[in-house]
């Protein structure tokens, strides 16, 4: 009941941050001065991070959760840059990952094995060989073929260890110890229409497994689907997944997974923190064992504070519509239909008319648009666009199909800025070719 006393003494002041959080992505992201000064240093495009305002969105997740056994781990699949892991780790987050390459990228951020969260699916022997010998021992699967899989893993390292009658065997008890195994749930009641996780109806089968490798089944991994906004679709399924998840006999862990959505759309719904962190306190407040809670926050962690900056490079009007052709294609950019929703694009320009705009790339592919029918003055070569909310599935999406280059990225923190990722040239496109 603190906990909760706790969350109502400070509603007030987290609805102010939430408030300042959720517009801070709407409007101009900084003073055209900035825009100007990183496009002459760093060149266009360019894909640019205010590390302040992670900050202040990782402090906002967090805080509006007050159930005391939380574990917060940034879902990397939304973006991979090392520098900006970092800021999570700083933060006191962990990660979650959805592949072997989550896991490197994280372990080259300076995560300690311990503070990984592996939560995928279809991994080959070779990809769970790799992330065992990684040290990562918190693993969420998905089928009972990848946990019987793993199972096989352990028991063959457990025997080569005997075999080897060195330190290799203290160091494989350690590590087995802190083996901590769970299964994604699959319900469509609750999860939807969804091809990940297991049914209720497989857990015996899944104790079975574990108990035959000495290992203990004590999570439940709960994804609702990505880009989810509304609060109630988190809220309303707390108790029966709760309810699932007592089906464990050793249950220790909900991991309450990610999904959690971002408001691309200055009049969209944005997901609220602070009523879903009462709600799930308030259920878990009245388990009488102690259940450590899982979070793992990506798009809605890192989305609003990024920025996609371009320069115009052609103009061009048909009936009434302004056509912009930038130095940027959608190469560089997560397809909608993907995993974004259409990002807002904005200019430096001061109050001037406003016309139907469409932004496309540098490219003749047919469905090359960064925006359609978006309002925007008009356009002339050499001006600034930004195209907002770019933080999560931005550079993490972007390839070199239309064999363009990828920008250079760049982080604002303390109100100074520098490069975390060097700008592309052609020559990458020859990378890994072999030829006469």
């Amino acid at each position: 009941m603190a906990a909760i006393l706790g969350w109502v003494e400070r509603q007030e002041v987290y609805m102010f941050v939430q408030h300042q959080v959720q517009n801070q992505n709407r409007g101009i992201p900084f003073p055209k001065s900035i825009a100007q000064e990183l496009l002459t240093t760093y060149g266009s495009p360019l894909y640019v991070y205010q590390g302040d305002r992670l900050r202040q969105t990782i402090r906002h997740i967090t805080q509006a959760i007050p159930y005391p056994k939380t574990r917060f781990h940034f879902a990397s699949v939304t973006n991979g840059n090392i520098s900006l892991l970092q800021i999570f780790r700083d933060e006191g987050w962990g990660l979650h990952a959805n592949t072997p390459g989550d896991v490197y990228l994280g372990l080259q951020a300076g995560f300690h094995p311990s503070q990984i969260v592996y939560s995928g699916s279809n991994l080959s022997r070779d990809d769970m060989e790799q992330i065992f010998q990684w040290g990562v021992t918190r693993l969420n699967l998905d089928s009972l073929s990848q946990l019987h899989l793993y199972c096989e893993i352990v028991t063959q390292r457990r025997k080569d260890a005997k075999e080897d009658l060195s330190s290799r065997l203290c160091d494989f008890a350690r590590s087995h110890s802190q083996i901590q195994l769970g299964m994604r749930l699959n319900l469509s009641e609750i999860t939807g229409d969804s091809r990940i996780g297991v049914r209720p109806s497989e857990f015996p089968d899944a104790i079975a497994i574990c108990n035959a490798a000495g290992l203990k089944l004590s999570s439940l991994h709960f994804y609702r689907g990505t880009g989810t906004n509304a609060t109630k679709a988190f809220t309303q399924v707390i108790d029966p997944v709760i309810a699932i998840a007592q089906q464990l006999p050793d249950w220790q862990i909900l991991d309450f997974g990610g999904g959690f959505g971002y408001p691309y759309k200055s009049e969209g719904a944005a997901f609220d923190w602070e009523e879903f962190g009462f709600a799930i306190t308030q259920k878990l407040d009245c388990i009488q064992s102690k259940i450590e809670l899982v979070i793992e926050p990506g798009r809605a962690a890192i989305a609003g504070c990024g920025t996609l900056l371009a320069r115009v490079v052609s103009t061009k009007w048909q009936e009434g519509k302004q056509i912009v052709g930038v130095d940027t294609t959608v190469a560089n950019l997560s397809v909608p239909a993907v995993h974004g929703g259409d990002r807002e694009i904005v200019t430096w320009l001061e109050n001037p008319p406003l016309h139907p705009t469409d932004v496309c790339g540098n490219t003749t592919y047919s469905r090359d648009y960064l925006g359609r029918n978006c309002n925007l003055p008009a356009l002339q070569i050499g001006d600034a666009i930004a195209v907002l909310d770019t933080g999560a599935y931005g550079y993490a999406m972007s390839s070199h199909f239309l064999h363009r280059p990828r920008p250079a990225e760049v982080l604002i923190e303390n109100n100074t800025h520098r490069l975390i990722r060097q700008r592309e040239n052609y020559s990458i496109l020859l990378n890994g070719q072999i030829f006469n």
